[in-house]
């Protein structure tokens, strides 16, 4: 641990972090990064890093974007907050609302703007419940989530969010909440399934799963367009063309999380577009700013606000809403991330430099011993480690395969994410081929050498 009046130290005397084991924390210091330019960062030693995560998924246009800077400092002059409270507002959260429609996959209604990707996702939460309420349906309350999936840390976002280490010891997930299978082919499906076939068997099963609820019950759907958190998990062929059938067939609305895939992660503006989806709701945060500031927003269709809109006229009003929903100078800087994506044309870009990444990922590293399956679309993959390849079997848990790859990573220089023994790649969306190319280099580096700690009698991996 760090010792001293050290920025590191001070850190871990007082700030309580998220996502920690705060006594390994405490044992074993932390990384403490102090500045980033481009797809670079610096911890305090002044060692640079290559962020191939791009912070948490978010930081889209790199680290340093002077427009975004300035955007923020003009703003801040001028109306440095108000709020849209009680029949209020101010010019900048209707620009970006009208911006932010003008680009959804499918046509839109109304955006409410919020704080974080959880707070987005609550709010849908919280609009299913008073729609179905307002349509005289108090019973169609039930949400079904995925396992595997990610949506968030409020009480009802951990909750639909199907991952065990979001429910331990804070007494969750909340009642009306479900989980249906998740679409990861490689760990799920079984022996000789093509992907169709696993499509359809997770389709049949989300329908008697919505039969034994009772379907009067069920309420939406929320889905990751790919998968993040849980592991990088792009679904099989067919898989949304049949959910989405279902779906309709039990008038069950569609909530499309795009709070990773939105902007161009997958290739396409929205994971929507990628994967044909026609959701009723859609959620967006992350790289609407590049996360230079925080703000989310949760984007309605059409018949849904009406439905909303009448519903606050009869009862008197929509009583939801934060202090910094819609804050100025976080929409101030939305609008400029937007107008940065199409000025510099950021599809064409990430269409350009994605093949390769995927491309590079899979020739290098998909036959390495330790690598049972690299997967991902655009900028977004996944490697993951395996005791052994045939078999598909995961390292123990005690062997920490995943940690002992992210500590070699860092002596390379290397930031990705580590979710178990799946590494995360999810770099800035302006990243060049020749970094991309430096990324694959460390990781490959990095990967040798956690060979030699796992499997000391392996030769080493198939650097190209």
């Amino acid at each position: 641990m760090p010792r001293g009046n050290s920025a590191a130290s001070r850190d871990i005397a007082f700030h309580l972090h998220p996502y920690a084991n705060h006594r390994r924390l405490e044992r074993q210091g932390e990384l403490l990064v102090t500045e980033g330019k481009g797809v670079w960062v610096k911890d305090e030693a002044g060692k640079e890093y290559l962020e191939g995560c791009a912070g948490l998924w978010c930081a889209a246009l790199g680290f340093g974007e002077e427009r975004l800077v300035e955007a923020a400092a003009r703003q801040m002059r001028k109306l440095s907050f108000y709020h849209s409270f009680h029949h209020k507002s101010h010019e900048v959260v209707g620009e970006l609302a009208e911006r932010l429609l003008a680009m959804m996959p499918v046509k839109m209604s109304h955006a409410f703007f919020n704080n974080s990707g959880s707070e987005a996702n609550d709010t849908a939460v919280k609009i299913v419940w008073y729609y179905n309420n307002a349509r005289g349906r108090p019973r169609k309350k039930k949400i079904i989530a995925r396992l595997k999936g990610y949506h968030g840390v409020t009480v009802a976002t951990a909750s639909l969010s199907g991952l065990p280490n979001n429910h331990r010891s804070f007494d969750l997930p909340i009642a009306g909440i479900r989980h249906a299978d998740c679409p990861h082919h490689y760990r799920f499906a079984h022996p000789g399934e093509s992907e169709e076939d696993f499509a359809t068997r997770l389709a049949e099963n989300l329908e008697l799963m919505i039969q034994r609820e009772d379907p009067d019950t069920v309420a939406a759907f929320i889905a990751e367009p790919v998968m993040g958190a849980g592991g990088v998990i792009v679904p099989p062929r067919t898989y949304y063309e049949k959910i989405q059938k279902v779906l309709t067939k039990y008038d069950v609305l569609f909530i499309a999380d795009e709070v990773i895939t939105g902007f161009g992660r997958t290739g396409k503006m929205f994971g929507t577009e990628t994967f044909d989806l026609k959701p009723d709701i859609i959620t967006v945060a992350k790289a609407l700013s590049s996360a230079y500031l925080p703000i989310s927003a949760t984007v309605v269709s059409d018949a849904i606000y009406q439905v909303l809109a009448d519903e606050s006229d009869r009862i008197g009003i929509f009583a939801h809403g934060n202090t910094y929903s819609g804050h100025p100078v976080c929409c101030a800087v939305a609008i400029e991330a937007l107008k940065i994506y199409e000025e510099r044309n950021i599809l064409a870009h990430i269409q350009k430099v994605a093949p390769r990444l995927q491309d590079g990922l899979r020739r290098r590293f998909a036959d390495h011993p330790l690598v049972g399956e690299v997967r991902g679309i655009g900028l977004v993959a996944g490697v993951e480690l395996v005791k052994d390849k045939a078999k598909k079997t995961p390292f123990d848990a005690d062997q920490g395969a995943g940690s002992i790859l992210t500590a070699e990573m860092y002596k390379h220089g290397l930031i990705l994410r580590q979710i178990g023994d799946t590494q995360a790649f999810s770099p800035p969306l302006v990243i060049t081929e020749s970094e991309i190319d430096e990324m694959l280099d460390r990781f490959g580096k990095a990967l040798d050498d956690t060979t030699a700690r796992l499997l000391p009698r392996q030769p080493a991996s198939l650097r190209a």
